[in-house]
């Protein structure tokens, strides 16, 4: 009896801390988005988004799932989600699937619409992202990254160069905005002579508006400067229209093509004023969670003097070490057929090192 009663006391025992667990494991199912495929398997998390044909959803063992729409039996969402209609109709509410049919249960209404009529579905983060994109601030949405680099010896020879860049863009659902800017200065002092060994600056401002899902108008506005070319200041602004060969949330190409006037006021003294025909792409790549990749090429042909023409070349990788912190690299190169007398055809300027990325 003795026994009896020790083994009944010690099963209420554990029965106080089974207990909770077993409640907590029946709340995480009862809670959790559920969806089922036609194929019979499972999957529980939490629904991001339905954007398209595919539906995405974040696991806890497998992290986030992406599955085709068509593929789906049944879902259930017991957090609130935004699901936007066929007809244009926007209702926030909690979904099931019922008789084949997916029921949205509002506060004040229930909807019950076919799955093909579901258009879009999005939790609270991707619903506040949206809205976010449709009248956003001139301040808002602006990302990108500058660094700083500083170098230098001392002792027999003294050096010392500096080099700093910035890269941020602005996109929203109709267009996009681009600012760029880099330079870097160099000093040497050996056997008591001071001098100068690079000094330059690039910047400027493009702007592109879609003029529909794939053609947009793309317009830009650049400077220059460059000691060692003779160059005191290329000024181009132009325009033209593009194209989104590809746009995916991994990678983007846009190929382009216009026209731009280009003055440039060299030191010599020379100054050339002349129109300009330009093409070329945009391309940026995201190789990870961490790190991406863009690049841009364009095309000067003169159309005031045949035959001369120009290139540009940029091209740039940044890593996130941190929230705020990343190591940044970036290429520029300007070819010039027709330099000043004197002076290369080719100038390079590369700058790296840590700086920090922002978003708003």
């Amino acid at each position: 009896m003795k026994k009896y009663n020790h083994t009944l006391i010690s099963s209420l025992k554990s029965s106080r801390f089974l207990l909770p667990v077993c409640l907590a494991g029946l709340a995480m199912n009862v809670w959790a988005d559920q969806v089922v495929l036609k194929n019979g398997d499972r999957v529980t998390g939490s629904i991001i988004k339905k954007d398209g044909k595919n539906l995405t959803i974040k696991t806890e063992s497998f992290g986030v799932v992406t599955t085709s729409w068509d593929q789906v039996e049944s879902v259930t969402a017991g957090t609130p989600v935004t699901v936007v209609l066929q007809s244009g109709k926007t209702v926030q509410g909690t979904l099931a699937t019922r008789d084949g049919k997916v029921e949205v249960a509002a506060e004040d209404t229930r909807v019950s619409v076919t799955p093909a009529e579901v258009v879009t579905i999005r939790n609270a983060d991707e619903q506040k992202a949206y809205e976010r994109l449709q009248k956003p601030g001139w301040g808002d949405l602006w990302t990108g990254s500058a660094n700083v680099g500083l170098a230098g010896t001392s002792g027999n020879a003294r050096t010392l160069t500096f080099t700093t860049g910035l890269n941020a863009a602005r996109v929203t659902n109709t267009d996009k905005t681009s600012v760029y800017f880099s330079a870097i200065k160099a000093s040497a002092l050996s056997n008591g002579k001071n001098s100068d060994t690079a000094q330059a600056a690039r910047g400027g401002v493009s702007y592109d508006h879609n003029l529909t899902s794939r053609l947009f108008l793309d317009t830009f506005n650049d400077y220059e400067y460059d000691k060692f070319q003779n160059l005191d200041l290329r000024f181009v602004v132009g325009a033209g229209i593009g194209f989104h060969a590809v746009k995916t949330q991994r990678s983007s190409l846009g190929v382009l093509g216009g026209a731009d006037f280009n003055h440039s006021s060299f030191s010599t003294p020379l100054i050339r004023d002349s129109a300009e025909a330009y093409w070329g792409d945009d391309y940026s790549y995201k190789l990870s969670a961490a790190t991406s990749l863009s690049q841009g090429f364009r095309m000067f042909n003169d159309l005031s003097n045949t035959g001369d023409y120009r290139m540009n070349f940029d091209i740039g990788a940044s890593t996130k070490v941190a929230k705020w912190l990343s190591w940044n690299l970036s290429l520029s190169d300007r070819y010039l057929h027709h330099p000043a007398p004197g002076r290369k055809t080719n100038d390079f300027l590369y700058t790296t090192g840590l700086g920090v990325t922002f978003a708003r």
